[in-house]
């Protein structure tokens, strides 16, 4: 009998990631205005300090690498909770995802208790099987 419920946190890793790049879209638009304000501002020629387009730019620029990197290692996470490999990885992954917000939290805290189950770290963890020796 299965007592575990890896296959459903390998499907809302799923959903978490594609949300989560979906999210680095904002942040790409972000990014473009920037690139807006850069040539309505050199349009203007005004006597400005700086360009604050380029503040947009640089901050929608990091954040997007941010999000889409995350997205990634929250989908790797999500394959590696399929293929039942990868402790270590899929744990990590979970407490980076109470960092981000409430569907993040739930999820990382449940996949915790999820994987510190002793039947779950044995699926991880197979115990090599003793062989006779052989006469």
């Amino acid at each position: 009998m299965k007592t575990h419920n890896l296959g459903t946190f390998s499907l809302l890793f799923m959903v978490k990631g594609i949300l989560t790049l979906l999210l680095s879209l904002f942040f790409i638009a972000y990014a473009c205005f920037g690139f807006f304000f850069v040539g309505l501002v050199a349009a203007e020629e005004q006597d400005l300090p700086f360009n604050f387009g380029y503040v947009f730019i640089i901050i929608g620029g990091i954040l997007t690498l941010f999000t889409l990197t995350f997205g990634v290692l929250t989908l790797l996470a999500a394959k590696y909770l399929k293929e039942v490999r990868n402790y270590n990885f899929i744990l990590v992954v979970a407490i980076l995802n109470c960092l981000t917000g409430v569907l993040g939290i739930l999820l990382g805290v449940f996949t915790m208790v999820e994987l510190m189950k002793p039947e779950v770290k044995a699926l991880f963890y197979p115990k090599p099987e003793l062989q006779a020796p052989e006469a």
